[in-house]
């Protein structure tokens, strides 16, 4: 088969493979004990920057669980890093910024830094090493989106409500509309190195965006999103976390070619909001994965069927794989997905 025959890409196309394609956010990762077994004594962000070790990571899941497509690892705070933000993650918290963005100045300050100073050597080379071992089978690369990277930075690490970025929005529109366009900027920076490297897809993530009002994002988010995925030359995916108040949004007015459902809404509510022009991924529960295998059976079916009222379906979770995920249940889902047909 031609990568581009690919069943994921031709979903993204359109189309409707014989075969649905099936891949997990997160599957590249702390689920899988190769990977525990490989990270030790490396830092997270360490292990992203060492072409190497990150290609191997890539490529566990695909190898073990046989999934449609390879989830490039990174995080969303390595362009940021590589801008010289100086950023860490802390295990049990996530990442924390040593110096928040807060004020006009704080602002004035990070946006000097040119987007096209990033350094992707590191990124370029892993996404080289990955795609000579994938063959015939596509890498996605990704990148945070502007909201859920401005969210920490603003917040300085997690944040379970943003209040400092929602207000940032508000009392200083111009402020906030600068760091997101840079943001954007870099985002897209990133995502081209991806794309240049190899890389067949490029998903944008908006892990913190379900937190906003639909008049927030439409009008604080949503444009600079779509600068970072718009034009970008290859098939897009756009997913977000808590989203379905402004589903039809997430479609960037057409620069998304797929949109990412959380568990929350069904697939087949999702397609009609979305409409004929958009493929559709999701949107298994990750609570599920623990759950007995023919609760589990049960659902992931029924979200193929729900699935079949959009033009094309990816089947994928709700959001990523649990730490705890015991991987064969994964490796299980691929092989149900597998064995429908349309």
């Amino acid at each position: 088969m031609a990568l581009s025959d690919a069943p994921l890409l031709r979903a993204l196309a359109g189309e409707r493979p014989a075969q649905t394609p099936v891949w997990f956010m997160r599957q590249a990762g702390r689920s899988l004990p190769e990977y525990r077994e490989l990270r030790v004594g490396t830092r997270m962000l360490d292990a992203c920057l060492t072409p190497d070790l990150a290609a191997e990571i890539t490529l566990q899941p695909v190898r073990r669980h046989g999934v449609d497509a390879a989830v490039f690892f990174s995080d969303i705070v390595i362009p940021l890093r590589l801008a010289g933000v100086e950023v860490e993650i802390e295990p049990g918290r996530g990442p924390v910024f040593a110096n928040p963005v807060r004020t006009a100045s704080d602002v004035d300050r990070i946006t000097a830094i040119d987007p096209a100073s990033l350094d992707a050597t590191a990124i370029s080379e892993a996404v080289r090493l990955t795609v000579a071992e994938l063959g015939d089978t596509p890498l996605i690369g990704f990148a945070g989106a502007p909201f859920t990277l401005a969210a920490y930075l603003v917040e300085g690490g997690p944040s379970k409500e943003h209040l400092r970025a929602r207000a940032m929005m508000h009392a200083d529109p111009d402020s906030w509309n600068r760091l997101a366009g840079w943001l954007a900027q870099v985002s897209r920076v990133f995502l081209s190195a991806q794309r240049d490297a190899g890389a067949s897809v490029v998903q944008l993530f908006d892990s913190w965006a379900g937190g906003l009002s639909p008049a927030d994002y439409r009008t604080f988010v949503r444009p600079h999103s779509k600068t970072a995925l718009e034009g970008i030359g290859l098939p897009t995916i756009h997913f977000g976390v808590g989203t379905g108040p402004f589903l039809a949004d997430m479609r960037l007015d057409g620069a998304a070619d797929g949109v990412g459902v959380d568990w929350r809404q069904p697939l087949d509510e999702a397609a009609a909001i979305l409409g004929p022009d958009t493929t559709v991924q999701g949107n298994i529960d990750p609570a599920l994965l623990s759950a007995p295998w023919p609760v589990l059976e049960a659902h992931v079916l029924d979200v193929l069927r729900r699935g079949r009222a959009a033009r094309a379906h990816i089947v994928n979770l709700g959001h990523g794989v649990p730490p705890e995920t015991d991987p064969d249940q994964l490796t299980r889902i691929v092989e149900l997905v597998h064995a429908q047909r349309d």
